[in-house]
């Protein structure tokens, strides 16, 4: 399969976790994704007041300069070492 076909598979298959990931790892799978499918952080940072979206930008912005096919590769090895400890339903 391509990258694209694994990325789109990981990304199916992350939903199917047998428990709920951690609030780290989730922040690290949604960088990855929004690194892969996006590009780089393009928006402002959220209001102060926004803590959970704060979180999100910040785990975003950190991806910078990171290729699209790179941030798909991490993000499938993150979802293969979830479905390893968490497993699927």
């Amino acid at each position: 399969m391509s990258l694209d076909e694994n990325f789109k598979k990981a990304a199916e298959e992350v939903k199917q976790l047998s428990a709920p990931a951690s609030d780290t790892d989730l922040l690290v799978l949604y960088s990855l994704y929004k690194q892969a499918t996006v590009g780089d952080c393009n928006t402002s940072r959220p209001n102060m007041l926004d803590l959970k979206g704060k979180a999100k930008w910040d785990a975003w912005n950190g991806k910078k300069g990171m290729s699209q096919d790179a941030a798909k590769e991490q993000y499938i090895q993150k979802v293969e070492e979830l479905i390893s400890i968490i497993g699927k339903k």
